[in-house]
């Protein structure tokens, strides 16, 4: 069995591949010492190689992982495994984003990733749904259930927070800020997109790829379809396995 680890700021996500083909897949919490959850989670199998990506995959390298690889090589074959025609990779992940742009082998042409803050990220997105009570599947409903949405002035997830407060306050329905935060997001995942260029086959990976209202709306704002795989979480986990099976 192959292994892929990806150790990422939020979870961890395994991806046990078998002849090619995804067997088994796993998603846990990251938790204080998350290379003692990998370890647990790898001690179901029997492996016969281990290959680790993420935030954490150096600390992974370290203790189990007998070799890494970059997140956005990760994506890139995790992608086009899912999707064998990709020409784009959106991944959202908890902490960052990235939009990675691939040639007709697959391989990394160009990417864009923003790493600096929480904006359009998952996190940006557990923080908004807390401030109105939703739990993270009912926000993307609620945000699909308004017509129309309020401008967020700001996407700083401190700065925001305290706006969406404010919004709340003056009696502004939960879910027409709910529509605001997502359309705030859609603005800066479509100018990354912009910005790196993009094909019309299109992946969104990521847990936030799960969010049918991000989806929706960023399809409607760029006018372009995406493919998004049935656990996109494990994108990434499922490609650093793939490329265990390359090794000598």
């Amino acid at each position: 069995m192959l292994i892929g680890i990806d150790l990422g700021s939020r979870s961890i996500k395994l991806a046990a591949v078998k002849d090619g083909i995804l067997a088994e897949s796993l998603v846990v919490e990251s938790g204080f010492a998350p290379h003692d959850q990998a370890a647990l989670l790898l001690a179901r199998f029997s492996a016969q190689r281990v290959v680790s990506t993420g935030y954490g995959r150096h600390l992974a390298q370290r203790h189990f992982a007998g070799e890494i690889i970059t997140e956005i090589k990760a994506h890139a074959l995790g992608a086009r495994h899912a999707a064998p025609s990709c020409e784009t990779v959106l991944d959202v992940g908890g902490q960052d984003s990235k939009v990675i742009n691939l040639d007709d082998a697959g391989r990394v042409k160009n990417f864009q990733m923003n790493d600096k803050c929480a904006a359009g990220t998952g996190r940006f997105l557990e923080i908004m749904a807390a401030t109105l009570g939703y739990t993270l599947a009912e926000f993307g409903d609620a945000a699909l259930a308004a017509q129309e949405g309020s401008a967020i002035g700001s996407m700083c997830a401190v700065f925001a927070e305290s706006e969406v407060i404010s919004l709340k306050n003056r009696g502004t329905p939960p879910e027409v800020i709910a529509r605001s935060v997502h359309l705030a997001i859609v603005d800066r995942l479509a100018a990354m997109l912009n910005k790196a260029g993009h094909g019309r086959r299109l992946v969104f990976s990521g847990g936030a790829a799960r969010n049918r209202a991000l989806v929706a709306l960023l399809e409607e704002r760029l006018g372009v379809r995406f493919t998004v795989p049935e656990r996109p979480e494990i994108m990434g986990a499922l490609g650093a396995a793939l490329h265990a099976g390359t090794l000598d």
